[in-house]
Order: structure tokens, then sequence, then C-alpha cells
């Protein structure tokens, strides 16, 4: 069952007629799928749980808070581990360890056993998404990995989307407990398909593991995540010890790590990647992007809901379309990558993102809800046009022996940009709003209070707009970025 590259002929196993590649796809995609559902998949059933368990908000949330936490800390060291262990080894430890923590999840009959289940679940899909990336960049060439990189796109933003709709259906019918039953069988079928299909396509080298690194990583990722979680929160603001202290603790760590990477000769997170400038580029990229899919999932609900009056479910329904279209259109998106390269997918699309954040600065109280749709419509399909093919650009550009490394800092940068915008956008539409009704002269007016909201929803998106803006100027500087390592192939297309 097991395989190594090294015997190959062939530089990439999709190439090879001898490896059976869509069994190894199905595998990974499968898992994946369930693994990124199960993180929204929770998000309608806090409320129930608080009931059940008899919780506070504040405890309820670690179920969110901790997910992103554990997901901090593991895949910094996903890197390593992806040379040491083979894909199979990994794939199917990752998947025993979700599936262990959805089955106690599913049995929890105190709330810290269901958090202990959760947080194991994090284990398994933080260590899952850089498995999938370093997998098929391995598999296929560049020329060939907007359409498969459009593929994962579709299960990344799919899975997530349908997330809070499948869990209302099923915690309003069945119980919150088959959130995890549910998920359990096709775990399990995963683990068996995996096990007679999946094959190792990694080169395992056994680096020397710095165990100080891990230490700094753990404290950086977890400090950072921790303190911008807590800031997010109704109680704390960026002036609380538990916000600012994690914090501080955990950015001394981050850069205490960041010189130790540039020293050790076998680092845990090789930091050489950003000596690439096109992986730079999309690790910008991918950071403002996130900012206005963050300003947008967080702040349009809590507008929609305070400002416009509307029901939780219909603001939940005026987002769906977006989020659908936009894991849709990630294969349509990562074939065009292929044929005509990130250029003519990144200007169009960033230039389509400045666009909506500049309407967005202009909402009201009169705003009609199909404006939001709309403008939700295309701020999704932006980001299907950037995000993915960026992202895939950018880990064209390293080489081989960079792969862990680069996804590695990929995948870490989700759950740390999801922390960090959710504070940040939240603390300064807070901000905003405190001062709007500091200067009025009747702040306790229903009508004031939601001007007040309405003037923090706007400060939010100019914010956004402005970021978007830098990420249109980056676009224009976008090349088609191919590897040392296969530059010499004649089939890689030019723009």
């Amino acid at each position: 069952m097991e395989r190594n590259t090294e015997k190959s002929n062939y530089e990439f196993l999709a190439e090879d007629p001898n490896v059976r590649v869509m069994p190894i796809m199905l595998s990974l995609i499968i898992g994946a799928f369930f693994a990124i559902l199960n993180e929204t998949l929770l998000n309608i059933a806090l409320i129930r749980l608080m009931e059940h368990f008899n919780v506070s908000v504040t405890t309820v949330q670690w179920m969110v808070t901790g997910f992103m936490l554990i997901m901090g800390i593991v895949i910094p060291i996903s890197a390593p581990l992806l040379q040491w262990f083979t894909t199979r080894q990994l794939f199917l430890a990752t998947m025993l360890i979700f599936t262990i923590g959805t089955t106690i999840c599913a049995l929890a009959p105190t709330f810290s056993v269901l958090l202990f289940g959760r947080l194991l679940q994090a284990v398994g899909s933080g260590l899952l998404v850089p498995i999938i990336f370093n997998t098929f960049l391995l598999l296929y060439p560049p020329h060939r990995r907007g359409a498969i990189m459009g593929i994962i796109g579709l299960v990344f933003m799919f899975a997530p989307a349908i997330g809070p709709t499948l869990s209302g259906v099923i915690v309003e019918h069945l119980g919150w407990r088959y959130l995890f039953i549910i998920v359990i069988p096709f775990t399990l079928f995963s683990i068996v398909f995996a096990f007679k299909y999946l094959i190792n396509v990694s080169e395992i080298t056994k680096p020397k593991v710095d165990v100080f690194s891990i230490l700094l990583s753990t404290v950086g990722f977890g400090g950072i995540v921790f303190g911008f979680s807590s800031a997010g929160s109704e109680d704390n603001n960026f002036l609380s010890p538990i916000v600012y202290l994690p914090i501080l603790i955990g950015a001394i760590s981050l850069f205490i790590f960041t010189m130790r990477q540039l020293r050790l000769e076998e680092p845990l997170m090789d930091l050489k990647v950003f000596r690439y400038p096109m992986f730079t580029h999309a690790v910008i990229l991918f950071l403002i992007v996130m900012m206005g899919m963050f300003s947008s999932e967080i702040i349009l609900p809590i507008y929609m809901q305070g400002a416009l009056a509307l029901a939780a479910a219909t603001a939940g329904l005026v987002l769906l379309p977006g989020s659908l279209l936009n894991g849709l259109m990630s294969p349509i998106m990562g074939r065009l990558f292929d044929k005509y390269g990130p250029r003519k997918l990144l200007i169009p699309g960033s230039f389509v993102l400045c666009v909506t954040m500049f309407i967005l600065t202009r909402l009201d109280l009169n705003t009609p809800v199909w404006l939001i749709v709309v403008c939700y419509v295309l701020l999704m399909l932006s980001v299907s046009a950037i995000m993915m093919p960026a992202e895939t650009n950018g880990l064209n550009e390293l080489p081989k022996r960079l792969y862990p490394h680069g996804t590695a800092v990929m995948t870490t940068l989700q759950p740390v940009a999801g922390a960090i915008g959710v504070s940040v956008f939240i603390s300064l539409m807070n901000m905003r709003q405190s001062r709007f009704l500091q200067n009025a002269s009747n702040p306790n007016d229903d009508l004031t209070i939601k001007q007040s909201l309405v003037a923090g929803v706007e400060f939010v998106y100019f914010v956004a707009f402005v970021t978007a803006v830098i990420g249109f100027i980056l676009s224009l500087f976008v090349y088609r970025a191919v590897p040392e390592d296969v530059k010499s192939r004649e089939d890689v297309p030019s723009e």
C-alpha cells in the first residue's frame, strides 16, 4: 500500500499511469468535507447547548474559541509531521482522531466532556487541511493545479456555507447530538476508503524537530488566537487584561519563534517561503480577502437584525446565495486560472471587491434587502476569483522541499485571521457606535441606536474598502509563478 516518490520516474504522480489518483482525491475530499462542515455546524446550536448543560454564553463560546485555538496550535507543527510520516499514516491518524472526538461529543454527558471532544475534532481538522494541500501539490504539476485547487475550494467554501442551514434543520427536528451522530458514518467510510486506496505521495526525510520552536509556536499562535477571540466577546475589549496579555505574550513568542526559524538549519516552519514574491503576494491578498469576508459574515447579520429589524433566519438566507455561489464558482475559477493565469482573475476580482466594499459603505436604514443580496453575491464572486487562484499561484512558486512549510503557513493564517478579523471589526464597529451615541442628543432613542449601528457598519466597510484598494494595487503586480524545479518543462503555459 505504501509508495515512495523516489521510486517513481515521474515528477508528479498524476502523470504516472500506474497511480490511481481518483481514489486518493476522493479519500481526502470526503474527509475534508465533513471536517470543515463541522467548523460551522455548531454555530446555530450554541443556545441549545447553553440550555441543555445550563452554562453561560462565555462558557459555551469556548466551543468556537477553543476550536480555533487548537487549530492555531496544531497547524504550525504540520510541516515536520508531513516529513516524518507518510501521507497514508497521517491521514488515517487524523481522521481517527477526528472520529473519536466526534463520538465523544455525540455521547457527552457533561459540557466539559463535550468540550474535550470538540478540541479533539479541532486537532483532526487542523492537521487535515495542510495534508490535503501538500498531497495535491505533489500529485499535480503547476499547469493543472488550478482546477484541482478549485475543487478543494468548492469543498472549503460549500461545507461551511451549508453548515448553519443544515445545523438549524438537524437541531430543530432531531436534537443537537445528531450534529455529531450524522457525521460519524461518513468519517468511518473515509477511513475505510483511505485504508484501501490511499498511498503515500510524500518524501520521508525525518528532519530534526526543535522542541523549543514547538513551545514558542504553541504560546505564540495560541496567545494571539485566544487574545483576539476574547476581544470579540461582549464582556471584553482590548484594554482587558484577558485580551492584551495573551496578545502581548503571543506576539513576543512569535518574534522569538521567527528569529529562531531563520537561524535553524531544519526549522519547524521554514520562513524562507517569504523570499518568493508571489507567495508573499498570495499571503497578503489572502489576509485582505479574509478581512472582507469576515467583515460581511459577522457585521452584515448584525446590521440586518439590528438596523433593518430582520429575523435571524431571514438574515441567514440573505447571505446563503452568495456563499453557495462562491463554492460553486471555485472549480470554474480554478480552470480559468490554469488557462489564463492569475492576472486575468485577480485584477478584475480585486476591482469588483473594491466596488462592492464602497457600496457597502453607503448602507443606511432604508437600504433594500435585494441590494444586500446583490452586494454579497458580488463579494463572494470576487473572493472566489482572488483567494484560491492567489493561493495556488503562491504555492506554485515554491520548490517541492518547501511545500509542507508553505501549506503550513497558509493554513495557520486561517484561524489566526479569523480570530483577528472578528475582534478587530467588532471593536471598530463598537467604537464608532459608542462615539455616535456620545454625540447624540437622545442616545436612548430607538432610532438613534439604529443610526449608531449603521454608523459603525459604515466605518467597518470603509476600513475594508481601504484594504481592498491595497489588494487591487497588489494584483497589478502579480505574474504566473513557476517553481524553479519545473521551469525547464515545456508544458508550463505562459501568460
